[in-house]
């Protein structure tokens, strides 16, 4: 047995045999393993996760994604279509009742995560990570149900043109107004920058009325509404300006609840983004593992060589920190069992960055070919370069989780240290 590993059991010997509350005190951690919670997959989950990596190798490989990027709309409606029909994808942890499968947040997430290893190319953020928990959320009403019936079946897309700051709403930020009054609003303003805005069906805006912000519903065909496509780094993930004069609008919800379903879906969406960031991650680290193993130099596998393998641990470590604060938030969300907003700014900050950083050195790993057009590395670094700016950055993550923990905190009694006696 290895000296370090004795001492290990050692240690535990001599805590065991202390009082309870001593042990727990000196070890920090539960007495036995039973006392630990752990969370796993279960059966059906894991069956969905196949049914998804199949229907996405079927219709998302890398031929596809490129011609898809290309077209307009950037997304198959076929495809999207039998994702909500076939599969149930779209609307996984909707209520039945409101036509969705019925699912929980962690069966979407497991959905997410390998739509995004294969780049799926759709309104998955604006419509699934956004507009959809944001109906779900908002109170029963004929928009709203028609709306969620629709979007869960894959029969209309969406867009959440919702200002943010670091995936909070940022009241200050919107430049759109609402007047009128029940059934007849209209808006008129700008958003910027907004996902999937330049295929959407719908389009969810907060604007601010004569009682305060409320998320509208507007039609992107009807009159009103101008679109203006952008420019992006990610042509799988299209942006587009919106600008509205005299829109038409249906009321989701008002000035009393607005807040608390913007935030939802804000939180949701950053959840399932972080989710998104490390199913694209475990992708990228498979094809530098695989090209490590099949690529030779002096005779020998480049895996072989031990900056080679020191860099491909260090994107395994960053990949399994992601999936693990990931999925944390997911069941935060889903079971109340923590802070969501803290979570979920965990999740973003953590993820962003070994999402970048694995996409990064997967490049190095692959040496020359990495950089070419033709191999998919490109899409991958790309996405995870827009993914980052997304919903706030890693470094706007990491000031807001200082806000919420430091700036308030206060320190009831000294942390105990372990001394030897």
């Amino acid at each position: 047995m290895p000296a370090c590993r004795g001492r290990r059991f050692l240690v535990a010997e001599k805590l065991a045999d202390q009082p309870r509350s001593t042990a727990e005190k000196l070890a920090d951690q539960p007495r036995s393993t039973a006392e630990i919670a752990e969370f796993r997959f279960t059966e059906e989950q894991a069956e969905l996760r196949k049914a998804v990596r199949k229907f996405s190798s079927e219709n998302f490989d890398e031929p596809a994604v490129r011609r898809l990027m290309e077209s307009d709309p950037p997304f198959d409606p076929k495809a999207w279509t039998r994702l909500g029909t076939e599969l149930g994808v779209l609307g996984l942890s909707v209520p039945e009742a409101d036509g969705g499968v019925g699912g929980t947040l962690v069966d979407q997430a497991i959905a997410v995560e390998e739509l995004g290893a294969a780049l799926a190319c759709g309104p998955l953020f604006g419509t699934v990570y956004l507009a959809i928990p944001a109906l779900v959320a908002a109170s029963a009403g004929t928009v709203r149900d028609e709306l969620l019936a629709e979007l869960v079946e894959g029969r209309r897309t969406a867009a959440f043109a919702v200002p943010d700051r670091a995936g909070a709403l940022d009241a200050s930020a919107i430049g759109v107004t609402a007047s009128g009054s029940t059934d007849a609003w209209t808006l008129t303003g700008t958003v910027d920058r907004i996902v999937d805005a330049g295929a959407a069906d719908e389009l969810l805006v907060a604007a601010t009325g004569p009682d305060g912000v409320g998320l509208y519903a507007v039609d992107s065909a009807g009159s009103g509404v101008g679109r203006t496509p952008l420019l992006t780094v990610d042509q799988t993930r299209p942006q587009a300006g919106v600008t509205l004069s005299d829109a038409p609008a249906r009321l989701v919800a008002g000035p009393d609840e607005a807040e608390r379903v913007i935030t939802h879906a804000l939180q949701v969406g950053s959840a399932l983004l972080a989710v998104e960031q490390v199913g694209a991650a475990q992708h990228m680290l498979d094809v530098a593992v695989q090209y490590a193993k099949d690529r030779l130099q002096f005779g020998r596998p480049i895996g072989s060589f031990q900056a080679v393998k020191h860099r491909l641990a260090d994107m395994m470590v960053d990949l399994e920190h992601a999936r693990s604060t990931a999925y944390h938030a997911v069941w935060a969300l889903a079971d109340g069992s923590d802070d969501p907003a803290l979570a979920t700014s965990i999740a973003q900050a953590t993820s962003s960055a070994a999402f970048s950083r694995v996409a990064t050195d997967a490049i190095q790993t692959l040496g020359g070919i990495g950089f070419t057009w033709e191999h998919q590395a490109h899409l991958y670094f790309k996405r995870a370069t827009t993914d980052a700016a997304l919903l706030g950055s890693a470094e706007q993550h990491r000031s807001r989780v200082a806000e919420m923990v430091l700036d308030n905190a206060a320190v009831e009694k000294p942390p105990r240290v372990a001394d030897g006696t």
